[in-house]
């Protein structure tokens, strides 16, 4: 999370994808051409999409990701004002865009998370911090870290009474395993499983084993220190179930379970796999008879985060829309937990989500203040590293015109260089206006979120499989960068919208898909393969890639 006290510190494989079935919405007479992006349909979209995938590499018109490198550790950094590398707003970028990251970025994303992972806690070393001297537990990861710092507690706000990074654990393991699960490096993943089956654990000593839900105290949470915890009869502030631990960690466990069989590890699978399932049994306690998760539930019962209750009666926004992006509740459940979120305008004023609405009345510090006032920074404000797993979530539903929406919203922050966060004022406006330019990781997760969304990519030990989210008005759609898979490098293209009605591999039957999805197992994909999925009514079409692999990356053909 950008805050106040840091300020400053440090300062070859070819895949295409064909879908058919033309919409009445379509403009079927566009034709866009850019860099990245080629199609027909609505041109507005596709110029949306190319210009998120130019973000991503040296532009002469946009902040690129390449501004973030630092010499200091050959890594990411936060951004020019934030001289570290943290777990939460590194969260949706990251995960957004792991599947098109190239070298040397795969490598600077790497040694930035491994600041977290070489310092993580192990309940002996001392990580100091100002005044404090935290020696975290065993498996304890970060707020933030930086060589020789590691802050294993959320470090704003009153830092004498917050929890351990619990939330922060589960979203690093999570990022961690994705990355194994996106690159299939065996020496990487026997070097890091062991690390994540630490965390794993960590998070395993807070279970209640009487309801199968997790304790986290004040600040214990992902956007923190938005979380008190359970003011008890006392006035102290103690420990509270928090559904946001529970669902992160759920999709951890996913992507864990996945590793383990990676590494033919049976009896953690299935040690992971019971613990999953135990977790997932607690959901219920956790949601609402509308369908979405509250924020968390006292010991005494008090429920946090129920909409429109005279009490904690506000909509919690992070721990919902991770939930369908990362796929912990089924379609039925996702469903309910969007419509009601479009139920409440006051969720995304200026077409962005802001963290809760209306504002919240549970913190251990009355908003009143600037900072901690409704609508600034962790009560109400907006995170794009959380929008990224909104734009994920829109995704999936089809519900492609909010995240066209969410794109050119942050397009009008980085045509002035203002790529700020958090967003305040509900966001609609830069957290340090007094900058001659903003530029904050968090951003990139939007377009990164436009990228992934529209194929998702559900990496697994035996594959990956591919799931088709084309918005509407587009009728053809090419993808003209790779995607990881391993050592395999897969372009994907798409045309129309319907169901999946034949594919074809090297224009060979294939016969591993469904309606909704196509399945490339690892041992059976080619090495050099275009992957045409016709939907609909439609013919295979034509696709010839604009890139090719070089040893110093992507060029255009001869």
């Amino acid at each position: 999370m950008l805050r106040p006290m840091f300020r400053r510190m440090l300062c070859g494989t070819t895949l295409l994808v064909a879908c058919c079935g033309l919409s009445s919405t379509a403009r079927a007479g566009e034709r866009f051409d850019g860099q990245f992006y080629h199609g027909e349909g609505d041109a507005e979209y596709l110029k949306l999409l190319d210009i998120a995938r130019r973000m991503y590499r040296p532009d002469p018109e946009f902040q690129n990701i390449g501004m973030f490198y630092t010499p200091a550790w050959n890594g990411l950094v936060e951004g020019p004002t934030w001289g570290a590398w943290w777990i939460q707003n590194s969260y949706g970028p990251t995960y957004c865009a792991l599947p098109f990251l190239e070298e040397p970025l795969v490598t600077f994303l790497q040694n930035s998370q491994d600041l977290w992972f070489d310092q993580m806690g192990d309940g002996k070393t001392p990580r100091p911090f100002g005044k404090f001297h935290f020696v975290p537990p065993d498996g304890c990861l970060c707020d933030a870290a930086s060589p020789g710092w590691f802050v294993a507690k959320q470090g704003d706000g009153r830092v004498d009474i917050h929890d351990w990074g619990m939330e922060f654990t589960a979203a690093g393991l999570l990022m961690q395993a994705e990355a194994l699960l996106v690159s299939r490096d065996a020496a990487a993943l026997k070097h890091y499983l062991p690390k994540l089956e630490r965390c794993a654990n960590f998070i395993e000593t807070r279970r209640d084993p009487k309801n199968n839900l997790f304790l986290a105290g004040p600040a214990g949470n992902l956007l923190a220190p938005s979380y008190a915890g359970w003011k008890g009869p006392d006035g102290t502030y103690q420990k509270a179930y928090l559904a946001g631990l529970s669902i992160t960690y759920i999709a951890a466990l996913d992507r864990l379970i996945e590793l383990e069989k990676l590494a033919d590890a049976a009896e953690k699978v299935k040690l992971y796999d019971q613990r999953r399932r135990l977790a997932r049994e607690g959901l219920p306690q956790l949601t609402t008879a509308d369908g979405y998760f509250i924020k968390s539930l006292d010991p005494d019962g008090t429920k946090h985060g129920v909409c429109a209750a005279k009490q904690h009666g506000y909509f919690e926004s992070v721990c919902n829309h991770d939930a369908i992006c990362f796929r912990v509740v089924d379609d039925v459940q996702a469903e309910k937990i969007y419509a009601k979120i479009a139920s409440l305008p006051g969720l995304r004023p200026h077409d962005l989500i802001i963290t809760n609405y209306p504002g919240l009345d549970d913190m251990y510090e009355p908003p009143t203040s600037w900072l901690w006032k409704f609508g600034t920074w962790v009560n109400g404000g907006h995170w794009s590293t959380c929008e990224a797993r909104m734009i994920m979530a829109y995704y999936r539903l089809g519900k492609y015109d909010d995240a066209r929406r969410s794109m050119k919203k942050m397009l009008s922050y980085a045509r002035s260089f203002r790529m700020d966060n958090p967003l305040v004022e509900f966001g609609n406006a830069v957290y340090q206006p007094k900058e001659p330019i903003n530029c904050c990781y968090d951003n990139w997760g939007v377009p990164a979120a436009m990228i992934r969304g529209l194929f998702e990519y559900l990496y697994r030990a035996d594959g990956l499989t591919i799931l088709p989210h084309i918005p509407p008005g587009i009728t053809r759609l090419e993808q003209d960068f790779p995607i990881r898979f391993g050592s395999k490098r897969l372009y994907l293209a798409a045309v129309g919208q319907g169901p999946i009605t034949a594919v074809l591999v090297n224009d060979r039957p294939w016969q591993k898909w469904g309606e909704r999805w196509l399945f490339l197992p690892y041992d059976q994909t080619p090495n050099e393969a275009v992957i045409q999925v016709v939907l609909g009514h439609a013919h295979p079409q034509p696709f010839v890639q604009r890139f090719v692999a070089s040893n110093n990356g992507w060029r255009r053909p001869a």
